[in-house]
Parts: structure tokens; sequence; C-alpha cells
């Protein structure tokens, strides 16, 4: 049975810390998911295999991953996200380990509690988070921040500098899928934290333009460091 879940939009950890895996392919409930098995890790890429379609945020079934993974005997998830910056001092190539987190749509988890009288209190994950940072600190990379609250926007369109300005007010990152894992995660009695690797600042918050490219190439320069935290977190378990 697996106990660590390790999610990341980053197919190619599949391709490097995950190449031996075995792929599981199953219905759930919820839906089709797709995972990869290695002992007692399984590996999910959120955005599906680049190399036959990729899944946009919006279109991510958090129900059906999440149920898979419960059902393989998950109980601990490490995710790991692609964010952008709202404050100037959080700076691309910087890694952030959020405390906290704002998703003001509808919950895609609403639907396990519909009928269910006790109100869920969604949260990150306070003992997985402090595993995490440990693991930041052991691999010799700069310190994560600890204090970042993470805003979810649906997707898949970036924001505008108008909608940055108002986030900037509440919030210290900004991406599309972390909250609503979290959330789904937490209702199926899951824990789960998450590494953010900021790749980029947000819409209007510095002078220069953003560009996917720039994203995806941030993205691409924290590979090594993102494999490093994660051997480091495997070996303290």
């Amino acid at each position: 049975m697996a106990t660590l879940g390790i999610i990341s939009g980053n197919y190619s950890l599949k391709k490097t810390f995950f190449r031996n895996c075995k792929e599981l392919t199953r219905d759930t409930r919820y839906g089709p998911a797709q995972v990869y098995l290695n002992g007692d890790l399984v590996f999910l890429a959120r955005h599906g295999n680049p190399n036959v379609k990729h899944i946009l945020p919006h279109q991510i079934n958090h129900l059906a991953n999440m149920s898979l993974l419960k059902e393989l005997g998950v109980n601990e998830i490490f995710s790991l996200n692609s964010v952008g910056s709202l404050k100037k001092d959080l700076k691309p190539g910087m890694l952030a380990v959020p405390k906290d987190f704002i998703l003001l749509a509808q919950s895609p988890a609403a639907l396990i509690h519909e009928n269910n009288k006790d109100h869920f209190v969604p949260e990150l994950n306070g003992a997985l988070r402090r595993k995490i940072v440990s693991a930041v600190l052991l691999s010799g990379v700069d310190d994560a921040n600890e204090e970042c609250v993470y805003w979810q926007t649906s997707g898949p369109r970036l924001e505008t500098k108008a909608e940055i300005r108002l986030m900037a007010n509440f919030a210290d990152l900004v991406g599309m899928t972390m909250a609503s894992e979290a959330v789904t995660a937490g209702e199926m009695g899951l824990a789960y934290a998450s590494l953010c690797s900021i790749d980029n600042y947000a819409n209007g918050v510095v002078d220069q333009p953003l560009t996917l490219e720039t994203i995806l190439e941030n993205a691409r320069l924290q590979l090594d460091n993102i494999l490093l935290i994660l051997e480091h977190f495997l070996n303290s378990k």
C-alpha cells in the first residue's frame, strides 16, 4: 500500500525521480485517474502526459485524482506547484511553503459533503508543512518562505493587472490548482501541503511583460533544487 502521494504539474519528474514507476489508470466513482507507482510512493501528474494531452487547470478532475490516491492507501500528499508572485520581494527562483490559501470560486470537492451536516474546515497540514520546510533546509537550498498565502484563480487564462492589484492586498502567490487540491484532499481525510516554485512575477507587479516562455524556463531551472528537496524529504520519512 502506498503512503505518500507526490503531485506535480511538471511531467519531467516522472522521467527523472520516478522513471521506474509502474503506470496505473483506474476508474473511480468520479471518473478515471492515472498515477505512477513505485513502492510506497505514488506520483500524479496533474496536467497529464503532455505527449498525449495537456490537461488545463480548469479541466483537472481533482475528485478523481484524490479518490484514486486514497484508494491506493495514500495518507500524505506532497504537492509541487508553479506560482506567480504578487509581491516584488518574492522573486522568481525562490521557493515557498504556503501557510494558507484563498479559493473564492466553488470548490470542486463540494459534492463529497453535500449530504453531510458537518462543516469541513479546509487547511494545509501543519505537520507535513514542517517536514517540507525541514527538507528544504537539509537540502542547502535557500530557505523557503513559510508565511505566504496562496490565491487560486480559475484559469486557464492569466490575470489582468487590476485583478493582481486586488489579490496583492490579501495574498502573496497566485496559481490555478493548489487550493482545489488541498480542499479535495482534506475532505477525503488526506494530509496535504505544498512546495511552490515561484516562476514569475504576476502581471503588472514589475514592468517587464509576462510571457509563457519566461514561466516555463524558470520552472525548468528549479527542477534540480526540487529533486534535491524531494530526496531529503523521502530520506527523513
